[in-house]
């Protein structure tokens, strides 16, 4: 099993000369079974680029495109690549979407598409995409097998419905955390809701470990500094130090920090980190922890 960014940055793309040794595309991952089942996770403006890669391989193989997209969440950074994805609009190609059931509207993936493709916002409705369009609506913590992969899924701490996605293949895994914020508990001190309030996140913590222990990569979002994150508490978001303590936790081999802050420059994101590896230089045990950036490709 492999996989390889094609969109690393958070909340919004932010392309330029700041950031172009990580690139400003916004989430997009591409990974790959032994079979070579393709698996996508998320649908930033990374998954432009993919496409593109995908139509070459075509072109050359004849093969038609089949991808499984996993989205993790709604908010637009996850997902306004989507239209843009190439293979929609040529025939032969397979796409399924994947995704959780919308408690707000009640409805299930296909609803992410729907409000995407109104004719306010884009200007080609599904009626007029060549390729055959499937949709699943995912149980959470059911697993879900597409070729030789298989997806597993957990609900993440955001402010809207997140699943994080376990992907194991011939004993390798992969986990995405797509948006996640460390658990806190906002109710007083000493009250019984704080009791009742910390029983819960006790619980959604272990369910979130078991479902990423052992994992050869765990895949974060690291969008704050320790010192940026108060501020932005309740945001959804992780931080470096957080992720590199959760990943030694639930013995991930390697960690893989993304959803870079927009506003952070190449240099500034390097800088940040190098912060938070020298506070965690001497404990790491072993763990391997990267940044993440377009078009970095790891074999497991």
């Amino acid at each position: 099993m492999k996989f390889k960014f094609w969109g690393v940055r958070g909340s919004i793309p932010s392309p330029g000369p700041r950031t172009v040794r990580y690139g400003g595309n916004t989430t997009c991952i591409e990974v790959r079974g032994d079979d070579g089942t393709l698996v996508v996770l998320d649908a930033g403006t990374g998954i432009y680029a993919l496409a593109q890669d995908l139509m070459r391989r075509r072109a050359q193989d004849g093969a038609p495109v089949v991808a499984n997209i996993f989205i993790t969440h709604s908010h637009w950074d996850h997902i306004h690549g989507l239209p843009f994805f190439t293979p929609l609009f040529v025939k032969g190609s397979r796409v399924c979407l994947h995704g959780a059931h919308d408690h707000v509207t009640g409805q299930g993936i296909e609803h992410v598409m729907g409000v995407q493709l109104q004719n306010s916002y884009f200007p080609v409705s599904e009626e007029h995409m060549d390729a055959v369009i499937d949709y699943r609506t995912l149980d959470v913590g059911v697993p879900h097998a597409v070729g030789d992969v298989v997806v597993h899924n957990v609900v993440m701490h955001h402010p809207v419905t997140n699943l994080g996605y376990r992907v194991e293949c011939n004993g390798r895994a992969v986990f995405f955390t797509g948006d996640h914020e460390p658990f806190f508990n906002p109710q007083a001190p000493g009250s019984a809701e704080h009791a009742a309030a910390q029983l819960e996140i006790e619980r959604r913590e272990q369910e979130i470990e078991r479902a990423m222990e052992g994992v050869d990569a765990l895949i974060a979002d690291c969008s704050y500094t320790r010192e940026e994150y108060p501020a932005k508490q309740g945001w959804g978001h992780g931080t470096f130090d957080a992720a590199i303590a959760l990943a030694l936790k639930v013995g991930a081999r390697s960690l893989y920090c993304t959803h870079h802050e927009p506003t952070r420059s190449d240099d500034e994101l390097e800088a940040v980190f190098a912060q938070a590896l020298a506070r965690w230089h001497d404990r790491l045990d072993g763990l391997v922890v990267k940044l993440a950036y377009e078009g970095l490709e790891v074999t497991l």
